[in-house]
């Protein structure tokens, strides 16, 4: 055996094996940095995700308290022109620009929620370098 030491002992062997040891440690802590690393830009990507839904519940929120009363006011203005009487013109202009705001919101909402898949927040290069340091153990063996 070429492992086998001149003087008939198994040293080289036993070295051997405690490099092997050694290096199957180093290679699965480094899985476990590759894991960590991986795992926070996931957490980046759900957190720039939760901005996203943030940002449209601010703007639902800005356009229903800034924008719908002044609107309101504009398509009552029109439809009182039309010759419609102004209680129900202001009451039909809320109900339209209200549906409109929420359709607004409700996409702006699909697109965050898109964004917090799970899908997307797999961990795919830690699993595939997990399987092939597996099958590299399997082999050595």
């Amino acid at each position: 055996m070429a492992y086998v030491s001149d003087t008939g002992g198994g040293g080289r062997l036993g070295d051997l094996f405690a490099g092997l040891a050694r290096d199957f440690t180093g290679l699965f802590r480094t899985e476990i940095e590759l894991a960590k690393a991986e795992a926070s830009e996931k957490i980046d990507q759900a957190v720039k995700a939760g901005v996203s839904l943030a940002a449209g519940a601010i703007l639902v929120i800005g356009a229903l308290g800034v924008f719908l009363a002044a609107l309101v006011s504009g398509g009552t203005a029109i439809l009182v022109a039309w010759g419609m009487q102004e209680p129900a013109a202001n009451f039909i202009s809320a109900i339209v620009l209200t549906v409109i705001v929420a359709l607004i919101a409700w996409a702006m909402i699909a697109h965050g929620l898109d964004e917090l898949k799970a899908n997307r927040l797999g961990m795919d290069r830690t699993t595939n370098s997990l399987r092939a340091d597996a099958a590299t153990v399997k082999e050595s063996l």
